[in-house]
């Protein structure tokens, strides 16, 4: 069993914002599941605090519980299906890495984000991590505002074309080593990729 776990908050005030680019991936995981005929299933429980779909072998988690405390969902998921480490893929986005940069990892510093940091507090730090990269604000004290706020209308030009990418990568990951997936789908920016 493999969990997908993108990292965002919930409300439609959050959906389109840059900290949900976790969620924008799951959705399409989700949906690419279900036109390929393995109908995802939704099989959320009020015990497992996010939204949480089937399809076949593969769980796809949106946690609830906004983004400071996504350990306690994905703890939930991991401990009620015995899930192990090396099979959590998470989805977050990162500031630190120019928009529709992509990089991939297994372990590692949670670089301030509150949602890694939860996740690390929960269930350790040896998940894969699939890190898309979003931009960052010239100053350190605008970072909160930064990711909560929404996509420009540039980016959301390029954005269908970067989840589009994240999502093959991730499909790949329940299939490939992650060192493969690496030397495919790494990105320096959104311009490495042809839209």
């Amino acid at each position: 069993m493999i969990l997908f776990v993108g990292l965002g908050n919930p409300g439609s005030q959050y959906e389109n914002t840059r900290h949900n680019i976790g969620f924008k991936v799951i959705d399409k995981l989700v949906n690419d599941a279900t036109t390929k005929g393995l109908a995802a299933r939704d099989i959320s429980k009020t015990s497992f605090q996010g939204m949480l779909y089937r399809a076949g072998n593969s769980l796809f988690l949106k946690p609830t519980t906004f983004m400071n405390l996504s350990g306690k969902s994905v703890q939930s998921v991991k401990d009620f299906f015995k899930i192990e480490l090396e099979n959590i893929i998470v989805i977050h986005d990162d500031i630190d890495l120019p928009f529709g940069a992509v990089r991939f990892k297994r372990g590692g510093g949670h670089g301030g984000h509150n949602g890694l940091r939860s996740l690390d507090a929960h269930i350790t730090k040896e998940y894969i991590r699939v890190r898309v990269g979003v931009g960052k604000p010239e100053r350190k004290s605008q970072v909160s505002d930064y990711v909560l706020h929404d996509f420009s209308q540039e980016e959301n030009l390029m954005l269908g074309t970067c989840i589009a990418h994240v999502t093959q990568a991730c499909q790949l990951l329940s299939t490939e080593a992650l060192d493969d997936v690496k030397s495919k789908y790494s990105l320096k920016s959104i311009e490495g990729l042809t839209l």
